[in-house]
């Protein structure tokens, strides 16, 4: 798309945008309810897509994607009313007689750019929270995903038209051209580095941003942890999507004394819920395409694989995979592995855990595994990190009633549910002062009758 189709977009956007058309919440609520409709009745196609682009089965793709954003349409309808409304406020006495509130207010025409591993959720989900906020929006799906960008366009022209919702389709080109306009809000997800290029193009028109980006999220096994309950778990959260999940466990962080036995209950689980030849497993996606193939390939040393390392170029699946022995000096270390690969460090104190962790780029996810709740208090309050679990792994994001977001190198804002709604809504503080009484003490000349009492009125 040229830079002056998108510049055509922007402006029947905008304009749409000032007919107000969008402040009304029946409007926000129907529009919510065409797009609740037409997912469910392209379930079909958006499995095919994601199975596609990711390999992913049917049921882990209602699970991790398309139900989930049914869910948060679910919540909005729901509260979208009260989330609305004008909040009144304390008016201080020095303000009598006066109403003070907050108006939330959509933003205007925003832009939403979305990244390949969860294509069809990370496009829809802020959607939901812009359409819901009164917001116009502009989509821009990940050209890596070609089959998901394709239904969500189809989807989109089906419930919205171009002045209200729009896909822009394309790669880096298009991007840049989206990048060199002004948008009223900007929420970005993917890679810090183009997070740090967004964050640049939008701080020429001072435009706010949400950036979820990622990062070596830490999963820490203290002795104390249910070792085979870990086990189950982190090989879930791990390998699924092949470990393409910003948060997933990026490594195991695993007390010395328990280490032994994690890996071997580790081991277990993954032929349990993989089987012995993962890559014979239909329900066992892919890496996204061969340029991601090879570099994860490049983080893995044979020497120190204790299961799985075996892969398969021609279906770009690599087998779950465990590296022992690992030091923070590996190479597997010094990059966020955003694949099936997991590397096993081991630590002797919680207080060398937290020192290693805060010293490392803040993480999206933390994870601590514990039955003595003074160390997952100590862990969770003194490191730094965009959310997390206590003895479980990535479910902490499959809620609306909590905002999800990241931290310093993992990002800033966050988003889901009335968070959601908040990041889209720019909350107007308003005073509506009655006429029929005005206080003589704020308007020169001064009087020291008065002094008394302006101290009274403030402290």
């Amino acid at each position: 798309m040229t830079q002056e189709a998108i510049q055509e977009i922007i402006r029947k956007q905008r304009n749409y945008f000032y007919t107000s058309a969008t402040l009304n919440i029946d409007f926000r609520i129907t529009a919510l309810k065409k797009l609740q409709t037409s997912i469910q009745s392209h379930q079909e196609q958006i499995n095919a897509a994601l199975k596609s682009d990711l390999g992913k089965s049917s049921f882990e793709s209602y699970m991790c994607e398309s139900g989930l954003v049914l869910s948060e349409i679910t919540y909005m309808l729901k509260h979208i009313r009260s989330f609305s409304k004008e909040k009144t406020v304390h008016t201080p006495l020095a303000q009598f007689h006066s109403r003070s509130y907050m108006k939330p207010s959509p933003y205007g025409v925003t832009l939403i750019m979305s990244p390949w591993n969860y294509p069809f959720l990370l496009t829809f989900d802020p959607l939901v929270d812009a359409i819901a906020a009164g917001n116009t929006a502009v989509l821009k799906p990940s050209a890596y995903s070609p089959a998901t960008s394709n239904i969500i366009c189809e989807i989109v022209r089906e419930c919205f038209p171009e002045e209200y919702v729009a896909v822009v389709m394309g790669g880096r080109q298009e991007n840049s051209c989206l990048l060199q306009e002004h948008f009223d809000y900007v929420f970005f997800t993917g890679s810090q580095a183009v997070g740090k290029e967004v964050m640049r193009h939008a701080s020429e028109h001072l435009t706010p941003v949400t950036l979820e980006l990622g990062g070596k999220s830490p999963c820490i096994v203290d002795k104390s942890a249910n070792i085979k309950l870990a086990a189950k778990r982190i090989v879930f959260g791990k390998y699924l999507n092949c470990g393409q999940t910003c948060v997933a466990p990026d490594y195991i962080y695993c007390h010395s004394e328990v280490k032994d036995e994690l890996l071997k209950q580790i081991q277990k689980q993954i032929r349990k819920q993989f089987g012995k030849s993962p890559l014979d497993n239909k329900n066992y996606g892919k890496i996204i395409n061969e340029k991601h193939f090879n570099r994860i390939q490049n983080l893995i040393d044979p020497a120190k694989v204790i299961c799985g390392g075996n892969a398969c170029p021609e279906t770009l699946q690599i087998e779950p995979t465990v590296m022992d022995q690992v030091t923070f000096e590996d190479a597997v270390m010094q990059e966020e592995i955003f694949g099936p690969v997991m590397p096993v460090l081991t630590f002797d104190s919680i207080e060398e855990v937290i020192r290693k962790v805060n010293s490392m780029a803040h993480p999206l996810a933390l994870y601590i595994f514990a039955q003595n709740k003074a160390i997952c208090e100590k862990v969770t309050s003194e490191c730094g990190f965009g959310g997390g679990c206590i003895n479980d792994v990535i479910i902490h994001l499959a809620t609306s009633e909590m905002p999800f977001g990241g931290f310093g190198e993992s990002g800033m804002g966050s988003y889901h549910g009335q968070k959601g709604f908040e990041t889209f809504s720019h909350y107007k503080s308003i005073v509506n002062k009655k006429t029929w009484i005005d206080l003589p003490m704020r308007y020169q000349p001064y009087r020291r009758i008065y002094d008394k009492l302006i101290h009274i009125f403030l402290k």
